[in-house]
């Protein structure tokens, strides 16, 4: 989780460090292009990886991929306008429409707890957006537009992942984002990359993959009850970063509006458990961050 933690804030942070040079478009290109380099290497390397990539179930991945570059792309561009705890604390709202989507989509009922859930993680939106005030930020609606299309890519993920290996959806993820980047990006950026945008470019490729791997790995190793609130670590570390490095100020009401929608996903989290009788389990897979 430290790792995943780290992984998700240099994620930011290389998001804004090519901001200057690259238009959004362009900065997934070289996520998804670092991405895919790897994991052509690993392919190469090793044949049990390439029996995974069978096509099978491609439409479900393409509806998966593109709802995943929209939610990537709107929380790239958030990270450029927004203070950075904001965008991790809106982010965390992504609960709220898996568990909607998932009752027409993979049939399942909503619960007490499921709803008392998107009633607290609501109104934890509405006081760190506080419309009507002039502390609102429109731009902040982009994130909510973010945890919807990453809701919309978890649905897909949870329909793949019964005949789909891990690794075949992070494969084909990469191939078919990686030429929705390049739709909107000029030919040669890479050449308006200098000296200053080399290190967040790597920063960007990098942790785009040990963000994934790291916090699969967690959820993997550990109980989401131990897991979870380590991850809701994010929001205080990256205001601590905001402040540090960019002159951010400690907003008291994005913290509280995050108090409100950690406490709901909790609470969720704590009934799932005991409605399964057994430990607890791990939330739907997320996005990297920007899994996110």
């Amino acid at each position: 989780m430290t790792g995943a933690l780290l992984s998700f804030c240099v994620t930011a942070v290389s998001v804004r460090g090519l901001a200057g040079a690259l238009n959004i478009f362009e900065i997934l290109t070289v996520r998804s292009g670092f991405g895919l380099a790897v994991l052509l290497a690993m392919v190469a390397a090793r044949a049990e990886l390439r029996r995974q990539l069978r096509p099978r179930r491609m439409v479900t991945h393409l509806w998966r991929n593109s709802a995943h570059f929209v939610g990537q792309y709107f929380w790239a561009l958030a990270v450029t306008v927004l203070p950075l705890a904001t965008v991790f604390a809106l982010e965390f709202t992504m609960p709220i429409w898996v568990a909607l989507l998932a009752i027409p989509f993979l049939g399942e009922r909503m619960t007490p707890s499921r709803a008392g859930s998107i009633v607290l993680s609501f109104l934890g939106v509405v006081v760190i957006l506080r419309p009507g005030m002039e502390s609102f930020q429109p731009t902040a609606l982009l994130v909510l537009g973010a945890a919807f299309a990453y809701a919309v890519s978890v649905i897909a993920t949870k329909k793949l992942t019964v005949d789909v290996p891990t690794f075949a959806i992070i494969f084909w993820m990469n191939v078919m984002q990686f030429p929705m980047g390049l739709l909107g990006s000029d030919p040669l950026f890479v050449l308006k990359l200098d000296q200053s945008a080399i290190l967040p470019a790597l920063g960007l490729g990098i942790s785009g993959l040990t963000s994934h791997y790291c916090l699969t790995n967690a959820f993997r190793s550990g109980d989401a009850s131990i897991v979870v609130p380590i991850d809701f670590l994010r929001i205080p570390l990256i205001a601590v970063i905001g402040w540090m490095f960019y002159g951010e100020s400690v907003d008291a009401f994005v913290f509280g509006g995050a108090a409100l929608i950690v406490v709901g996903v909790l609470w969720n989290l704590r009934a799932e458990s005991r409605r399964f009788g057994r430990q607890p389990v791990a939330p739907p897979e997320r996005r990297e961050p920007a899994d996110a």
